[in-house]
């Protein structure tokens, strides 16, 4: 997740950048500063996307974590019972 995040930080300072620039350059770099721009735009679609993917699969695997913490207090209790006698 930290690799999406300096992702989305380089993204957005990349647009700063490219705004300030667009304004203080000649008219004819226009549409070229146009496309730079909606490709950061769209980078930072796909980033914002990654981090929520994320951000679902720790939820996911945090969850899973505690199933296995559920099931290992019965197990060592399993293990731990004196054995049965068969029946019959």
């Amino acid at each position: 997740m930290i690799l999406t995040r300096q992702h989305f930080v380089m993204a957005r300072a990349l647009g700063v950048a490219a705004v300030a620039l667009s304004l203080s350059a000649c008219a004819t770099y226009k549409d070229e500063f146009a496309a730079v721009n909606s490709r950061l735009d769209q980078i930072d679609t796909r980033v914002q996307s990654a981090a929520q993917s994320a951000e679902a699969a720790n939820q996911n695997a945090q969850r899973a974590n505690q199933r296995l913490d559920q099931l290992e207090g019965r197990v060592q209790q399993l293990e731990t019972a004196p054995g049965r006698r068969p029946r019959g």
